[in-house]
């Protein structure tokens, strides 16, 4: 008789382009999918609150997805390597199969895993599908890893095409009977008391469904003014699949492919095309960058940074979490976040060196609150997104180039819309107040309803100053080197 093999379920929670469930079933062996929630394996990086509810939702929509190929999903939750070793000996798996993971510790996890199954005689086989391209796979002239994003980008481009996505396998031997599972409300993922994210369900559809939506209303709605748009807030031209793809509920090859249907359909969408893949490059960067410098996360890349002199306050740091800084549009998007656990990517870099320049709070606090609260919470975007405002990261943004809150405002919301939104009381001010509400006279203030110190705070830091105390900490910085 054949052994069964357990399709471990890891960020991949989707049934099509999925190169280790379609190995699987090619087997025509039995099999079962599980899913586990190990809390203790990531260490510091167990998914944060945001995150968790999603990963609930996701897992709800992956079961209802294995119940239409005429399968279950078996729950667990402890550690990986023991619950995977009981299960093989409860079901007689010979085999696991699962896809990469890049995260240092889910490589480490599956090398841990390996040996234990290893001893007991159960192979383990992992397969790609996280990524456009494998993190070893591109190398640079000397066979190292890239540092640079643009060569990176242009090295992958030249790579063969991603292979075309392939369904969901239609003949899958599914073995019967099944172990036991658990019941994933006693996983408590979603908050209670108070229930913080209660409007979500109705502004994120999580799982493949949802992903496949999001990806077809933008290349309807979004995709003719995505270089320019993509910058705007208050425009609906991004894609917001990023939750998505960080869940695998879609496959960076199904986004590519679409991309290419797509430019073969209209032609003259070539440029932006072309700049709403770079993104998706900006992503296989990261994880390259995560892959081979497995440090990124808690160090800076350049290790002069390790020195330098971070002087931010709690205090300063409790007012960006909350919105409360002064300045609108970083207001606007740290409530967005809050919110709705998304926050728009023009938006995501004016608070990051907001926090960091502005403050000089360390971009590790930044990194951490993102990781609790984004819905997209990706250790390899996360960790290089931050370093790269703070200046410390491969292919960084220069240190002293500093966002100017107010400029950005005025230049990506001109008319408010973003901050009128999330900053309601601004509402009524003119727009030629509503980024730098300070300057405001004090009758426009008054008839627009807005008490400076009292209904919306005064700025916590003046610009000019912030900026000349951070290139002052900046180039301390290089005397010291």
């Amino acid at each position: 008789m054949k052994k069964p093999i357990l399709f471990w379920y890891r960020q991949d929670l989707r049934v099509t382009d999925l190169p280790g469930l379609l190995a699987a079933a090619a087997t025509g062996r039995p099999l079962i999918a599980c899913y586990i929630l190990d809390e203790k394996a990531p260490g510091e990086w167990t998914p944060g609150a945001a995150s968790r509810w999603w990963l609930h939702h996701g897992l709800l929509a992956l079961r209802a997805d294995l119940a239409a190929l005429g399968a279950q999903l078996v729950l667990r939750r402890g550690d990986t390597a023991e619950l995977l070793s009981a299960l093989a000996a409860e079901t007689g798996a010979g085999s696991v199969y699962c896809s990469r993971q890049h995260e240092p510790w889910a490589k480490d996890l599956e090398e841990k895993l390996h040996r234990a199954l290893d001893a007991e005689g159960v192979e383990l086989k992992r397969y790609p599908g996280a990524l456009l391209f494998e993190p070893e796979a591109i190398k640079n002239q000397s066979g190292l890893p890239f540092k640079v994003f643009t060569p990176f980008w242009r090295a992958c481009r030249r790579e063969l095409s991603p292979d075309t996505p392939r369904p969901a396998p239609s003949e899958t031997n599914w073995h019967t009977p099944l172990p036991s599972s658990e019941n994933i409300d006693s996983w408590q993922l979603t908050p209670h008391s108070p229930n913080w994210a209660s409007n979500w369900q109705e502004l994120w559809q999580p799982g493949a469904a949802g992903a496949a939506d999001r990806l077809a209303r933008f290349f309807r709605k979004g995709l003719r003014n995505y270089s320019d748009g993509r910058n705007h807030p208050a425009l609906d031209t991004t894609t917001r699949l990023s939750p998505h793809i960080h869940f695998g509920e879609i496959s960076p090859r199904q986004v590519w492919h679409a991309a290419m249907e797509a430019l073969a359909a209209e032609p003259a969408l070539q440029d932006e095309i072309d700049k709403f893949l770079s993104e998706m490059g900006w992503r296989e960067f990261s994880h390259h960058l995560l892959s081979h410098f497995p440090t990124l996360p808690q160090a800076p890349f350049k290790d002069q940074f390790a020195r330098f002199p971070w002087l931010g306050t709690p205090a300063a740091l409790q007012a960006w979490q909350k919105g409360q800084t002064g300045y609108p549009i970083v207001d606007a998007g740290m409530r967005e976040l809050w919110q709705t656990g998304y926050m728009h990517n023009r938006v995501r870099m004016v608070v990051a060196s907001f926090l960091t320049k502005h403050l000089l709070v360390h971009w590790r606090a930044g990194e951490n609150w993102f990781w609790d609260t984004l819905l997209d919470a990706n250790l390899a975007n996360n960790a290089c997104g931050w370093q790269w405002v703070a200046g410390s990261g491969a292919d960084a943004s220069p240190y002293f180039r500093i966002f100017n809150p107010v400029t950005q405002g005025e230049k990506f919301d001109k008319q408010g819309e973003y901050v009128r939104q999330w900053v309601p009381e601004l509402a009524l001010l003119p727009d030629k107040y509503l980024h730098k509400p300070w300057e405001a006279p004090a009758e426009v203030l008054a008839a627009s309803k807005v008490e400076l110190g009292s209904s919306y705070p005064r700025p916590i830091v003046d610009h000019r100053a912030a900026r000349e105390a951070a290139l002052s900490a900046y180039s301390s910085l290089k005397s010291a080197s």
